[in-house]
This record gives structure tokens, sequence and C-alpha cells, in this order.
């Protein structure tokens, strides 16, 4: 569970900027937070949802990317070991445009609270640090420091008595300068290194990230269907939950000759008969007047996106032993404001806790019998370009006051400055 986030020098974030996700103390609607399970140490409770307004071009979508820079990073290859990292420093600020991008994560993973930092540029990692907090003791694993000239480690002791002096110079010899330390050390163990294979887990895992649309994941939905009608039927009876009139999804692969593909090719015995698979999917909607089956592009762009919300949905739900974040830009694209308050009430008042982090412009979910003031968070702009990131709790108000009232009168900042003629 991820308890705080901050980034420093990348897209549009300049100085740092820090979302929490630990709940503040006395406020009602305990439905809304949880007790994270952690051994020797006593947390405060987290939040289940944060939601990030904000004009257009203020950040929203730079502060879930960068919320995805450290997962992206950890599933890198060795091949990929030439590709720069997905980092960009902030554009304004010349005297930043050479130093590397900053992301902090403190997190709860398997009864322990870990903290990692990574410091970063396009061409290589300038920091890796990874803090282990066993009965809340603040214990370091490793740091990994490059200076500009040469690369230095220092090893905490709980991995030196578990690792020798040699295994330790091989990793950081095959360690390459775009690669994280801590993917090497898991990878290149030959036994079960439990106090980095436990942290690493979380850092590639423990978020799921939508910030480029639906389209990839209603795809993979598609492909789920076609294989298993188990997930044929979870699909049909989530869009059924926000009121899409689904009886039936299926798909099947058909093949397509390769001259109706658009493009002349000069036939041979090699490419005769030569075809090309595609899925073909049929839903089938129900009314008082009986059914109807419809395939998947004349389907609105709302229900699209429901289908390819599904499976992120599925697999951030604690009883597929999957506890994500899951992080979502833009969670109203296309979808009516009360299929979005479902949504969110739904993860919500689930059985086990799970967090949502997600960005939006329907201030419809403002309303304070949802949400708290300290789930609520807005961007803006800055006279310099950076994004500024404030909590609505930070403002002097009272709780149960009208916040979406108080927000379009500019009582939190965080909206568009419109000219007029």
């Amino acid at each position: 569970m991820l308890i705080e986030f901050s980034v420093a020098n990348f897209r549009s974030f300049r100085g740092r900027q820090t979302l929490s996700m630990v709940a503040s103390s006395r406020m009602s609607r305990k439905e809304n937070v949880f007790k994270p399970e952690v051994d020797g140490e006593k947390l405060p409770s987290l939040l289940k949802v944060a939601v990030i307004y904000g004009p257009n071009a203020s950040g929203k979508s730079n502060l879930l990317q960068a919320l995805d820079v450290v997962s992206k990073v950890a599933y890198r290859e060795p091949s990929n070991s030439d590709i720069n990292l997905p980092v960009a420093p902030f554009g304004f600020d010349k005297d930043l445009e050479n130093r590397p991008s900053e992301f902090e994560l403190h997190f709860v993973h398997k009864r322990v609270r870990y903290q990692f930092d990574l410091s970063a540029t396009k061409e290589r990692i300038h920091r890796e640090r990874l803090l282990s907090f066993p009965k809340g003791k603040e214990m370091l694993l490793y740091e990994r420091t490059y200076d500009g000239q040469t690369e230095t480690y220092d090893f905490g002791p709980w991995l030196t008595n578990l690792v020798s002096d040699s295994v330790l110079d091989t990793w950081k010899q095959i360690t390459p300068p775009r690669l994280l330390f801590i993917a090497q050390a898991v990878a290149n163990s030959s036994e079960e290194i439990v106090v980095l294979k436990e942290p690493f887990e979380w850092l590639k895992n423990g978020s799921l990230s939508l910030v480029d649309g639906m389209k990839r994941m209603a795809q993979a939905a598609q492909e789920l269907v076609e294989q298993d009608e188990i997930h044929a039927k979870s699909i049909a009876s989530f869009l059924r939950q926000v009121d899409v009139p689904i009886a039936k999804i299926r798909a099947e692969k058909v093949q397509l000759p390769i001259a109706s593909l658009g493009v002349f090719v000069q036939q041979d015995d090699k490419t005769a008969g030569l075809r090309k698979s595609r899925l073909r999917t049929t839903l089938t909607h129900e009314s008082s007047l009986g059914a109807a089956n419809f395939s998947f592009d004349d389907e609105s762009e709302g229900t699209k996106n429901l289908i390819g919300f599904w499976l992120p949905w599925v697999t951030k739900d604690p009883l597929s032993n999957q506890r994500r974040v899951l992080i979502v830009d833009e969670l109203d694209s296309s979808l009516h404001p009360k299929i979005v308050v479902a949504l969110v009430e739904k993860h919500i008042h689930a059985e086990i806790p799970s967090q949502l982090i997600f960005t939006t412009h329907d201030t419809h979910l403002m309303d304070a019998k949802l949400l708290r003031r300290d789930q609520i968070w807005i961007t803006e702009r800055d006279q310099a370009g950076a994004t500024q990131l404030r909590c609505i709790h930070d403002f002097s108000g009272r709780e149960g006051e009208d916040i979406e009232k108080r927000y379009f009168e500019g009582r939190y900042r965080g909206l568009p400055i419109l000219k007029r003629r």
C-alpha cells in the first residue's frame, strides 16, 4: 500500500511536490480509510481514494506519469540498457535541464514499511536507495550513488550478513547505468534474498497505471473473453452493475485473407492462402423488445472504456491476491457522472481495502457525502509554469461544507484563468 509519493524536476514538476495517502485524524466517513497491517509499529490510517483536479495542462497527468516511473524502470531488462530512461526534467529552468529527476516512495508490503528513492536522468541512474523499517526501526539495505565520475555503493548490515562481499561485487559489476541494482540482484541471486525480493515485488507490481487511455486494456479484455467464458461472464456482470444492459459478450478469432488487408500482394506458392487473424467481439444487449447483437466497434466510447476498465478493476481486487494501487488518468472519460460515482463508491465499500488514485474534471465527486477533504487534491501552474500540488484539507474550511461550490468560487484555487474580450 502506498503511504506517500514525492517528485521533483520531472516534466512540469520543478520543486518537490508530495501526494500523501495518510488520512487526517478526527474526520468522519471512516469507511474511506483503512489501517495498514505492519509488524511492530502503529501507522496512521491510509486513504482508499485520492482524486486530483485542476485545469488542463496543470500537471495532473504528469503526476500520474511520475507515479509510474519507478515501476517502468523496475521492469526494464538488460536488453533495454541502451534505451533512455523514462524521465524528463522541468523544461523552463536551464539550471535543471541536466540534473536528475527525483522520486521518493513510501509504502507497505507484506507487513513491512519501506522507502525507495530514485534519482535519474535519461542517460543513467544517479541515486538509488532502499530503506526498510522492521518493527519501526530504520535500516539501510543499500544505497547506490553516482557523483558524475564514479559510482559508489553502501550496503547495510542486514544485506552484508546475508550476502558475501564477492557476490555483492558481482551484482555491482553487472548493473549497467540505466538498470536498477535491486533488479539485477534479485534476477541473479541463487537464493531467496527476501529483504530485496519482497520490496522489489512491490516496486514492479505494486501499482497498475492507466495513463494512455483504455484501448490497450479493452483489447486485452477481449482476448481474455476469447480464451475463457468465465471472463466473458465477469465483464457482462460488471457492465450490468453500471446500467449497461449487456446480457452476453463473446469473442472469436476470424481469419482474413491477405487480399482483404487493403494491400497488393503478388501471390505465389508461399503467399497463397496466407491469412491474418483478428478478434471479432459481439455484445448482446437486452431490452423490453428482446435481444440484439452489436459489434464492439458499434459500441459507445463509454462502453468501450468500461470494458477496458474491467481488467484493472479486477486485478486490483485483493481477493485475487493483487493489492495494487490502481492509477487512472481521466476516470470520467466518456462516462456518465453517476457511473463514476458508482465505481468510486464500490471501491470504497469493498470488503478488503485497496487504493485508487485518479484524475478527473467531474466535480460531482466533490460532494461531501462521498469523499473527505483530505482525499481531494488540486494542481495548478505557478508563474514559472511549474505544477503546485495541494490538498483541499490544507485550506481553511469545515467538514461538510459544499466543496464543489467553494471550488468554483476559487477558494481552493486550481481554476483555469480564461481571457475575455
